[in-house]
């Protein structure tokens, strides 16, 4: 989607934000370590790296708020990774609300050697957000967590419905 006013993103963005936090919600400190193998990513480093993304991305198309930075260590705690989230989500939306106008989405700034409109920068951050949300829910399960659905049920919400499980 191409955002063309700052109500428009925010309307996905709240609802993409307030899942990604119900998810990182669920984490515990004995889940942060889970990989698919040894060298891949862990679960926490994926937790952590969705975070500080928001600030990294948005800083560099010109927003300025305090949250984590891309380099900040990784938490040893489930309960900071998610507290660090809301703190990044509710400062950048606070950020966008008052340094942008709708005029700005198309704005344009360097992002990673090319040049991005703000606009394009805010719907690859909302995408960003839910490729490595669907690779954490792949590690959850590994973790044995439980989990949300975000798009529909999880399996856990069908049983809660009575319904039947889908196979």
């Amino acid at each position: 989607m191409m955002y063309h006013t700052i109500e428009e993103f925010l309307a996905e963005w709240t609802y993409e934000s307030d899942s990604t936090q119900q998810i990182l919600d669920l984490l515990n400190d004995d889940s942060l370590g889970t990989r698919v193998k040894e060298g891949e990513r862990s679960l926490g480093f994926l937790a952590w790296h969705i975070v500080v993304s928001v600030h990294e991305m948005m800083s560099r198309a010109g927003l300025e708020f305090a949250a984590p930075h891309h380099d900040a260590e990784l938490p040893t705690a489930a309960s900071e990774i998610a507290r660090g989230y809301r703190k990044a989500n509710q400062a950048f939306t606070e950020a966008i609300r008052t340094q942008w106008k709708d005029a700005n989405l198309s704005d344009e700034h360097d992002m990673y050697g090319d040049m991005w409109s703000s606009a394009t920068t805010l719907n690859v951050l909302v995408k960003h957000q839910i490729h490595h949300r669907g690779q954490l829910t792949l590690l959850m399960r590994l973790a044995g967590l439980p989990m949300i659905g975000v798009y529909g049920p999880s399996r856990e919400e069908w049983a809660s419905y009575g319904g039947e499980i889908p196979k």
